[in-house]
């Protein structure tokens, strides 16, 4: 089992349809002991029933916009688990304004909401857990596309996700003296809590798997399966890296197009399809 023996902490798991989820499950199987945290007392029975299957013990409060329960959080896995070996961060925010029309008419609050949640949040777990983390530790966190080129409607979650990108990249090397990798996974669109406030997601999920060379969209097992791969010692000279799962969408060019019988070449998918 790839992960035997290691123990860490899954921030931001929100039910059996998130992403974060999929990690847990796969890192469960593989042997991992996981401890779990939720925002409130309000999420707390939501996370214990998602994770109820696998192996979910150990559950902590910690609001990542509140440092008391980041410092907290801390104190509580030394105490129950001790050292750790993986922090997986699947933390993200925006209002709705920012998950539609212009861009341009983002608030300031808004935008410096979802840059705190989404991207400095990484920062601060990092800074108050990095003590507890041993020798060869993993931290993962999650990204997406929309931080590298221009996906309709991501708009302000595109521009935290670009920031939380180049976090990945300054953590790592200055982590890396002390045997630590920062990765992130981005993965293709998925159905989730909280891709449903981004508005058109439905024809989103159309086009990535029209578009994608294996012509599907990627379940959260299989981001799972590519999250443990990167928190366990097989990955071990792998740090500051976007590690892309989206069934291949990230390196097109232009729309899969396909013979269309008569010597010339058609979209494989459009509004007319």
């Amino acid at each position: 089992m790839l992960l035997k023996g290691k123990k860490g902490v899954i921030l931001g798991l929100a039910n059996n349809k998130s992403i974060a989820y999929g990690i847990a499950k796969i890192a469960h199987e593989q042997g991992a002991q996981i401890a779990y945290t939720y925002m409130n007392e309000r999420f707390a029975p939501k996370v214990q029933k998602a994770t109820k299957d696998i192996d979910g013990k150990l559950f902590y409060q910690c609001d990542t916009t509140n440092p008391d329960e980041i410092k907290a959080l801390a104190k509580s896995l030394e105490k129950d688990m001790g050292k750790i070996d993986f922090i997986v961060h699947s933390i993200a925010f925006a209002d709705k304004e920012g998950l539609c029309g212009n861009y341009y008419d983002v608030s300031k609050e808004a935008f410096l909401k979802s840059l705190e949640i989404s991207a400095y949040s990484l920062v601060e777990i990092t800074r108050e857990l990095k003590p507890l983390l041993n020798e060869n530790s993993s931290i993962l966190t999650l990204t997406y596309y929309g931080g590298v080129k221009y996906i309709p409607n991501y708009n302000l979650m595109g521009v935290a996700k670009a920031a939380l990108d180049a976090s990945v990249k300054y953590l790592a090397q200055e982590l890396g003296k002390d045997k630590i990798r920062v990765n992130a996974i981005s993965a293709g669109p998925i159905k989730t809590l909280a891709a449903s406030g981004i508005s058109d997601f439905s024809f989103m999920l159309k086009w990535n798997e029209a578009n994608s060379p294996l012509r599907k969209n990627v379940s959260i097992e299989e981001v799972g399966q590519s999250g443990v791969y990167m928190l366990s010692d097989f990955s071990s000279g792998v740090t500051g890296e976007i590690h892309y799962v989206d069934c291949g969408y990230s390196i097109m060019g232009m729309p899969a197009v396909e013979d269309d019988g008569n010597g010339h070449q058609k979209l494989v998918w459009s509004n007319d399809s």
